[in-house]
């Protein structure tokens, strides 16, 4: 019983302000004994109702140890004032590119969504000319009938559409642009 009562007055005794925000939230700490080591407890106390919202960045980094010093009130002022030119910039930026939509809008120009589609990498391929192997497998191909084509063609079009990780063809029968790494 006696170990609980030093406990809770050595809580009260114990514990120093480090601190205030100006939210009115107060910060503690006391070193504390726990099996044989020091540590360091970091609390605080919200006026008011618990809004751990309330906590500023630079406190809560204090808390969780982040912080080996608490932030002094000049340095929460300096940071303020960068979150509101930060807020002010946003503001600048977004009246920006409304005016800039705005405007591209009464030029009847297109407004860009922001996405950019990929190259069309088949057309780009039909480009460069097609070799003596191709046009044989080709003729082949149109020389078989029936089922039988169909299903060589589809055979041929699936093994198009997966490449081997290796690049083909050397000199003449190399064809750029047709190789893809292995994924």
């Amino acid at each position: 019983m006696s170990r609980l009562f030093a406990r809770i007055v050595g809580f009260f005794s114990n514990r120093s302000q480090v601190g205030i925000d100006k939210a009115g939230n107060r910060y503690f700490t006391r070193t504390e004994e726990i099996d044989g080591i020091m540590k360091e407890k970091r609390w605080v106390v919200f006026k008011g109702e618990e809004d751990p919202t309330s906590i500023p960045v630079e406190w809560i980094c204090w808390l969780n140890g982040q912080r080996k010093r608490a932030p002094t009130p000049e340095e929460m002022m300096e940071f303020e004032a960068r979150r509101q030119r930060v807020k002010e910039n946003v503001a600048l930026l977004k009246k920006e590119e409304e005016e800039r939509r705005a405007k591209e809008a009464s030029m009847g120009k297109r407004i860009s969504t922001g996405k950019v589609g990929g190259p069309d990498l088949k057309s780009f391929i039909q480009q460069f000319p097609r070799s003596s192997e191709d046009d044989k497998m080709e003729e082949a191909s149109r020389g078989m009938g029936g089922l039988r084509n169909s299903q060589k063609k589809a055979a041929e079009e699936a093994e198009a559409d997966h490449e081997s990780s290796e690049p083909t063809g050397s000199g003449t029968t190399y064809r750029p642009g047709t190789w893809q790494p292995p994924s």
